[in-house]
């Protein structure tokens, strides 16, 4: 197995927008990526999603790592806040309240672990082609009902 991955921290300052440039840039490297860009365009709606949660319910920056594991791109994103994420039913007529609803429709599967400074959400893609997602997880935990 090769593995691969990149780290970034993202300031609630810098934005989310910034998060996706960079998550785009990196998965542009991988062998999958150009002919699978249903895959791509969920990684980044997430990477949008989890960074938004971090900045808005955590008021912490963001700490967002990418690793492709050849069955799995896991993208973590760790924060200060030790609250689970939790997927809540958002009014019809919300702006807001449906991040990690979002995650959980596009994901293969997606787990957080508690640590003592905060913790991360991990959500894994699996592109087509590459295997089961919870096989490719190892957690067993999956995002999708």
């Amino acid at each position: 197995m090769r593995a691969v991955g990149w780290a970034q921290s993202f300031p609630i300052s810098q934005g989310v927008r910034a998060g996706r440039h960079w998550a785009r840039e990196h998965l542009a490297s991988l062998e999958w990526a150009e002919g699978s860009p249903d895959t791509v365009d969920s990684v980044l709606i997430a990477v949008s999603e989890l960074i938004t949660n971090a900045h808005r319910h955590a008021h912490s920056d963001a700490q967002l790592v990418l690793t492709w594991d050849s069955a799995c791109l896991h993208v973590s994103v760790h924060d200060s806040s030790p609250q689970p994420p939790t997927p809540r039913d958002a009014d019809p007529g919300a702006l807001g309240g449906r991040g990690m609803a979002i995650v959980d429709a596009l994901a293969d599967s997606w787990h957080h672990h508690p640590q003592r400074d905060g913790k991360t959400v991990t959500a894994c893609f699996v592109p087509p082609g590459y295997g089961d997602g919870d096989a490719a997880d190892g957690s067993g935990t999956t995002g999708r009902a």
